[in-house]
């Protein structure tokens, strides 16, 4: 008798864990990586967000190359050739759509380092990013997160 308890039991179905979808997905676990903590450059302290689900923002893009080679937050080489960009507060690694406001061209960017730290900038993109959007000099433009 113990023998058929056990084996009804074992017909029991027991519902696989469901997994989220594309807009439930959480970022990786990243607090124990030092981008992912707050970080203080000139006297200011920036705090990354945990999730950037409905990020959007317009402002300043500045872009970067000359850096080639310098490793990123995230810990790999840059490449100026990259889609990549600098955020301050954005997780490290998320992925945004940067739209340059003034001909509508759009790019999609890896935030995979910190910055820009100059006053009143929002990102700043890869020379290969800043060209993709027809971008010289600085741009203004919004930043949307797609997901990490």
């Amino acid at each position: 008798m113990p023998l058929t308890f056990f084996s009804l039991l074992s017909g029991c179905s027991v519902m696989p864990p469901q997994q989220p979808s594309d807009d439930q997905a959480l970022l990786p676990d990243t607090t124990k990586t030092a981008y992912s903590k707050s970080y203080r450059i000139k006297g200011k302290t920036y705090s990354p967000m945990k999730t950037a689900l409905g990020y959007k923002a317009q402002g300043l893009a500045s872009w970067y190359g000359a850096e080639s080679g310098n490793f990123t937050a995230s810990g790999e080489r840059f490449d100026p050739r990259g889609m990549t960009a600098a955020h301050k507060t954005l997780p490290i690694p998320s992925k945004v759509r940067v739209t340059n406001l003034r001909n509508g061209r759009s790019v999609d960017v890896l935030i995979n380092d910190r910055g820009p730290f100059k006053a009143n900038r929002l990102i700043d993109l890869s020379q290969g990013a800043a060209e993709q959007i027809g971008m010289r000099g600085l741009a203004e433009v919004t930043v949307e997160y797609l997901g990490s």
